[in-house]
């Protein structure tokens, strides 16, 4: 399959989808985990439609040109949050699922580090590739031929400061 391309409109019109397919389901939750980096647009959206609070955990397994190369998964030491503890039943969130690597490791990480408040964790991604070991509970797009997805934000990873910059007019500073 050629790559997907995704426009700002297309990438919130299927957050909204996911939130809905969530809902339809019945399952009622108490704590939103984000993925960070891709996740985090998905998890702020979410936690502001069900008015649930919002957890971070930063997570890599790209590195190289265009973020194209798979290297070893790394998480933060810790959750970022705002509760005094986690939800009990938490939707864990990502933009993706592609190998499944991540979604399943952050899952056995949760239960690992904060076993003693999670009793179940169900997953949410927009897109779900065919290539994935693991199926989230609730996605809006499968993808069989496995596409890379140009996201909407991508354009800032390419984008040059300086030149940025020096299409705006310098702010004044003051003392």
């Amino acid at each position: 399959m050629t790559d997907l391309y995704v426009s700002w409109s297309q990438y919130h019109q299927n957050i909204e989808k996911l939130a809905a397919k969530i809902y339809q389901s019945g399952w009622d939750f108490n704590q939103i985990v984000c993925l960070a980096r891709g996740g985090l647009r998905v998890g702020d959206i979410l936690s502001r439609i069900y008015r649930q609070p919002l957890a971070i955990l930063a997570a890599t397994s790209y590195t190289g040109t265009g973020d194209r190369v798979r290297g070893s998964l790394t998480f933060s030491h810790n959750l970022t949050m705002t509760t005094a503890h986690l939800g009990s039943k938490i939707l864990l969130v990502d933009d993706l699922v592609d190998s499944g690597i991540t979604l399943d490791a952050t899952v056995k990480w949760l239960f690992q580090n904060y076993g003693g408040d999670v009793a179940q964790v169900r997953t949410a991604v927009i897109w779900y590739k065919a290539c994935s070991s693991v199926v989230p509970d609730y996605y809006v797009d499968y993808l069989p031929g496995n596409p890379w997805i140009h996201q909407p934000f991508e354009r800032y990873e390419q984008m040059d400061l300086a030149e940025l910059a020096a299409t705006y007019e310098p702010l004044a500073v003051t003392d």
